[in-house]
């Protein structure tokens, strides 16, 4: 079993790049491009990490993050163009568990979802070894 990662952003262009991208790193991908799509794909799919932008149209990342909140403890990492301290802060107060500025390098980000996942241990010893075992030499940087 790999690692389930589901992304959650209003540009299609983003969903599409993080998807290959991960998919190179070994992991499993689910994309929406609704908040409100992306917490029943939380509910129902069981990701082991979600990938979440702030800026969307129809439910925001704050609403999003709050509504998976309410039956997952499924760590949330965020991206986000916008790099404002109180509003990095609001986020994780809202329950998300990491924030990245986009762009992002991609080993950047391929390291932090890795790390959550330890942290959870929602992998077992030999998933883990190896998810960590894929190289994450890819540096280029993800598009805002």
């Amino acid at each position: 079993m790999t690692t389930k990662v589901l992304i959650i952003d209003d540009d299609q262009a983003i969903t599409d790049l993080m998807s290959m991208l991960l998919k190179t790193h070994g992991f499993d991908t689910i994309a929406t491009n609704t908040g409100a799509e992306g917490i029943k794909f939380a509910q129902d799919k069981a990701p082991h990490v979600v990938l979440l932008d702030l800026m969307m149209p129809d439910v925001d990342g704050w609403q999003v993050c709050k509504g998976i909140r309410a039956f997952s403890n499924v760590p949330i990492l965020i991206l986000s163009a916008i790099n404002d301290p109180a509003m990095v802060a609001s986020v994780l107060d809202a329950g998300a568990d990491d924030f990245l500025v986009k762009p992002v390098p991609s080993g950047i980000l391929v390291a932090h979802i890795k790390k959550m996942v330890r942290r959870t241990g929602s992998l077992s010893p030999l998933q883990q070894k190896k998810i960590d075992g894929v190289s994450a030499k890819t540096t280029a940087p993800l598009l805002s």
